[in-house]
């Protein structure tokens, strides 16, 4: 009896010692993990620096806040443009902005962005987590000790505003024109003269005539940054950036030193903003092109097919240029396959049932 009743309580003692750790263990908090992130957004700036703001508060509701990002605007810790040279050196932790920012660190990075002539945000997203294209944007950017993921995607831009009609290419010779990326150098090829500004810097120059013509995203955005004030004349399709993924960089010895746990969650809070920026640009444009036509007397100008083709030409003459380069011509390759390839369903699915759904209903 005493044997039974002795291994009883030790039992007992035993579990309660178990049930006391089971319960205690959660309680333990993982040490709290504090990121300094840059943006080459001005601070609230619609969609752009707004879902970069929105990543970082969602980053730590997820992760119950033990993740605390402190999150700087551009200009607020270093210049937009100073963005990957502050997280590559580790000053800080993240940065979110467009990969063309960076052509002149590696001329691979546009393709992680938006290039001429090159692909749907729903073509990118297809490409960049299931064509391989991650795992070479992975490749460029570990040269510089970064770790990048997709963080956003304004959908297709406008052409850009302009002081005058663009009736043909001689109409871009001479043009100061601010266009960043690989079709900055298409209207350089063309005979306009670009310009990478930072969006803060974009209204003052276009108003004070240092600029004749700028493209930024798209009428949410333009209208926002009120370039309705400087020119009437609202050109669209963009070659440039038929879809534009914003990059979300990070310091790769930082991010190797994660637990995965840890790093899934920054790609799941990363992949949400990239559903939700694209959506709520795309939600917007439509609305916001309304207001600058009936409301600001903008006029809306489609590029004629001969500016289109002479665009084309140049891009060719870029992609020649800078595919001289093995490690961008690997990336290059593996782009345009896939842009082949998903062109091609792309041209059945979409295409083929848009054109019939707004010939039906006069769109």
């Amino acid at each position: 009896m005493e044997r039974r009743t002795l291994l009883k309580s030790g039992l007992a003692g035993l579990g309660g010692a178990a049930v006391a750790g089971a319960f205690s263990a959660p309680a333990i908090a993982k040490d709290k993990i504090e990121i300094t992130m840059v943006s080459t957004w001005p601070r609230d700036f619609p969609g752009l620096g707004t879902g970069a703001q929105r990543f970082a508060k969602r980053l730590e509701a997820m992760s119950g806040g033990r993740i605390i990002v402190n999150y700087f605007a551009a200009g607020e810790r270093v210049k937009a443009f100073d963005a990957f040279d502050e997280v590559a050196s580790g000053n800080a932790q993240m940065y979110h902005g467009a990969e063309y920012y960076w052509k002149g660190k590696h001329p691979a990075f546009p393709y992680f962005a938006g290039v001429p002539f090159g692909m749907t945000a729903t073509e990118q997203n297809a490409w960049i987590r299931f064509g391989g294209g991650q795992e070479l944007w992975d490749e460029v950017s570990a040269q510089f000790g970064l770790k990048s993921l997709m963080c956003g995607n304004t959908g297709a831009n406008m052409g850009g505003w302009f002081r005058k009609e663009i009736n043909s290419p001689n109409d871009l010779k001479g043009l100061k024109i601010r266009m960043s990326g690989f079709g900055g150098d298409i209207m350089a090829k063309l005979g306009a003269s670009p310009v990478s500004l930072p969006g803060g810097q974009i209204y003052e120059n276009l108003m004070s005539g240092a600029l004749d013509a700028t493209e930024w995203v798209g009428p949410w955005n333009d209208y926002t940054m009120k370039f309705y004030e400087a020119t009437k004349y609202y050109y669209y399709p963009g070659m440039h950036e038929p879809g534009c993924i914003l990059g979300l960089g990070m310091n790769k010895k930082w991010w190797d030193g994660l637990s995965k746990s840890d790093q899934m969650l920054i790609e799941a809070a990363a992949s949400m903003e990239n559903e939700m920026m694209y959506s709520e640009f795309n939600a917007m444009n439509g609305v916001s092109l309304s207001k600058l036509i009936n409301e600001q007397g903008v006029k809306l100008r489609n590029f004629s097919e001969e500016i289109y083709d002479a665009m084309a030409e140049a891009a060719a003459e870029v992609y020649e240029e800078v595919t001289k380069d093995a490690k961008v011509a690997k990336v290059h390759q593996s782009f345009v396959a896939a842009r082949e390839e998903l062109g091609g369903w792309t041209k059945i699915s979409d295409q083929a049932y848009l054109e019939q759904r707004n010939r039906i209903f006069g769109l």
